[in-house]
């Protein structure tokens, strides 16, 4: 017979405290990393209200150059018809004239709050943002949190 020599066991799997600073590192990078996921996903859908406005200009500015007005632009069927609401926006044209309009961005959904607007001079205002963003009121369009045009 052979004689085995003993060996001591050795460890196996994690301590509690490995596990909990494992937790505790994973909730610091979540507080981090959330926040600022959150804030670029709503970034992103302000560019699908800003694109949208500045092409309906430029197809406002089509239908003035073809019929001398504004008035009539934004029905169907016309080079100018208002744009489809989608899921974050309502659009609306507004005080059509034979010299000018208004277009207005609305947020709805999880982009409740945030209001655009666009005028035939090309002006362009933040009427409205969401909760905990800056820049309300603002004759730009604010795309940052912090109020940034």
């Amino acid at each position: 017979m052979s004689i085995k020599s003993i060996q001591p066991k050795q460890p196996q799997g994690f301590t509690l405290i490995e596990l909990m600073v494992v937790v505790v590192i994973i909730g610091i990078l979540a507080a981090i990393a959330v926040p600022s996921y959150t804030e670029y996903i709503t970034r992103a859908k302000i560019t699908e209200a800003t694109s949208t406005l500045s092409d309906m200009r430029v197809r406002m500015e089509q239908y003035f150059q073809d019929n001398r007005t504004y008035v009539g632009a934004c029905v169907a069927g016309t080079l100018a018809p208002k744009p489809a609401d989608t899921n974050n926006f309502a659009y609306t044209c507004t005080n059509l004239s034979a010299t000018g309009y208004r277009l207005l961005a609305t947020g709805q959904n999880s982009m409740d709050g945030f209001i655009y607007d666009l005028y035939q001079d090309n002006s362009k205002t933040t009427v409205g943002v969401g909760t905990g963003w800056a820049g309300s009121g603002n004759t730009c369009w604010v795309v940052r949190k912090s109020g940034v045009c």
